[in-house]
């Protein structure tokens, strides 16, 4: 099975901009560990930014940020939840001695015998 590798974002930064600068495609991907594929990936991430080390890290950070402001939306909604439903159970304490049921009703009253 093949290993993934990782490469520093300075090599993938190099790679495109030899590419960009007229190295072959073919000839690159000689190298080990690269493919033609892997490479084009690198050089359109190139064209738009996404391998300067301030701009991915500035994508890096607006993402982390969104997930945090998700997290605490998500937060205060089961806060709000939980301290409803304990406001709920505050007022709705039934005697010790009461029957509880899944099944909500009126009890049911025992059979009468028939008069004939």
């Amino acid at each position: 099975m093949a290993r993934h590798r990782s490469h520093s974002i300075e090599f993938k930064r190099q790679v495109a901009q030899e590419f960009l600068g007229g190295e072959t495609i073919y000839a690159l991907a000689k190298r080990p560990g690269l493919s033609r594929h892997l490479i084009r990936i690198w050089v359109a991430k190139f064209d738009a930014g996404d391998l300067d080390s301030d701009q991915g890290a500035a994508h890096l950070l607006a993402d982390y940020e969104a997930r945090i402001a998700a997290l605490e939306r998500l937060a205060g909604k089961l806060a709000l939840e939980n301290d409803f439903l304990k406001g709920a159970l505050q007022h709705d304490r039934r005697p010790t001695s009461a029957t509880t049921s899944v099944v909500a009703g009126p009890l049911v009253s025992p059979p009468q015998k028939d008069a004939d």
